[in-house]
């Protein structure tokens, strides 16, 4: 059987935790072989190695072998991989799922495209995940919760069942959202606050319970990738 060959966007900090999942992935039955990072010259230049991968090049690179390869972004921020994977998908390439075999899914999770799923994260049953969803270690997803495209969630999320996280938001390390909550699209939920009712979008909010600290325009998530 023919392995998959895939790139990673990105050669940061998450894109190299990606790399892991796919070695933990392969160290149980061999699936993908990973060519390298896709980046722009600014971040890397082509033929440096990173974890043992090397910069391939930047988007002309992937242009030219979108049909041989499948992507998948490994950029944190949810509004920066929303402007990466814009500039991919020109390029006609198809996008891979990375998740990590120390992960425990029912078969009751759907999942789209470009999604990464890392080790210790649990997800229970009747679950929606969108396209290029980021679920980061330790993570805990209960029931009937449905997570759209371009959401992050960092180490140690806790979703109660019914909660709806729209697309873009961020929730970050340690946050806790209780049960049949929503969280409104390219809202940022801070690290270890604990959300009790229904957060806007394009909004901030930190605490226990958590409050409203910041508000921005809609679309500010396009104007921080028009450059």
């Amino acid at each position: 059987m023919d392995l998959e060959q895939v790139v990673i966007i990105g050669a940061g900090g998450f894109a190299r935790e990606v790399l892991d999942v796919f070695d933990a992935i392969n160290a149980v039955k061999a699936s993908f072989v990973v060519q390298g990072f896709i980046v722009d010259p600014q971040y890397g230049r082509p033929g440096t190695y990173v974890n043992g991968k090397p910069i391939l090049g930047g988007f002309d690179w992937l242009a030219k072998k979108a049909q041989d390869v499948k992507a998948i972004c490994g950029v944190g921020a949810s509004e920066h991989r929303f402007g990466l994977v814009k500039r991919a998908e020109e390029t006609g390439v198809r996008f891979c799922n990375a998740i990590h075999p120390r992960a425990v899914l029912t078969t009751w999770v759907k999942i789209g495209y470009g999604s990464v799923i890392t080790a210790g994260c649990i997800l229970t049953n009747q679950i929606q995940i969108g396209n290029h969803v980021h679920i980061n270690l330790n993570c805990a997803v209960g029931h009937e919760a449905v997570i759209e495209d371009f959401v992050t969630l960092a180490p140690g999320v806790n979703i109660s069942g019914r909660v709806v996280l729209r697309q873009g938001c961020y929730v970050g390390t340690g946050a806790n959202i209780i049960e049949d909550r929503e969280i409104g699209a390219w809202s940022i939920v801070g690290a270890g606050a604990t959300i009790v009712k229904d957060v806007p979008g394009n909004v901030t909010v930190v605490g226990s319970p958590g409050k409203v600290i910041k508000s921005r325009l809609e679309g500010w998530h396009l104007a921080r990738n028009n450059h």
